[in-house]
């Protein structure tokens, strides 16, 4: 089976034309929502069944997964005292597990899939920090979309989020 990527992008204050260029650019087929509200109050044009309307129209899915993988789950117990919320809780829950699962079965049916929340910036995200990170464990590197339309690899998004200190490096996991 050849390689494809599993891609992610933060639809960020894009207009809806040129987040759906993106989209067929780099291929897309499905567009899987992790925003845990999928609503926008500044660009409703990203609410979750006005997206839905509008992708499909365009021949993408739309598959709202923010009940598993959002970035504010709704379990109390995946916080820290302040109000943070604790990833390393979040990614030994069943919900996050389940929606981690059905993600590499998409990836391994060869499917064309990019992983939406807001944010444009994948540093900023918990696509690169929760997700991405899980994923590499399990040897699936994701490909961020970033808030220029370039492709970021989660290694280089990774360095980048703790300021050019490798958080892995091409020789395994301690750091060079």
């Amino acid at each position: 089976m050849s390689y494809h990527p599993v891609y992610t992008i933060g639809h960020g204050t894009r207009k809806a034309g040129d987040f759906l260029n993106l989209l067929k650019r780099f291929g897309i087929e499905y567009l899987i929502d992790v925003r845990s509200a999928p609503y926008s109050k500044y660009n409703p044009q990203y609410n979750r069944f006005a997206l839905k309307a509008f992708l499909e129209q365009h021949g993408i899915r739309y598959v709202f997964m923010g009940d598993a993988m959002g970035g504010r789950p709704g379990d109390p117990g995946c916080y820290h005292a302040e109000g943070k919320v604790d990833y390393s809780v979040v990614k030994t829950k069943e919900f996050f597990r389940q929606g981690i699962e059905r993600l590499k079965k998409a990836h391994i049916q060869g499917l064309k899939v990019a992983v939406m929340c807001s944010e444009s910036k994948p540093c900023e995200c918990h696509r690169s920090k929760l997700i991405g990170e899980v994923l590499r464990d399990d040897g699936i590197f994701l490909q961020h979309i970033d808030e220029r339309g370039n492709v970021k690899h989660q290694i280089e998004v990774m360095n980048e989020l703790n300021k050019g200190v490798s958080a892995i490096s091409l020789f395994g996991d301690d750091p060079v």
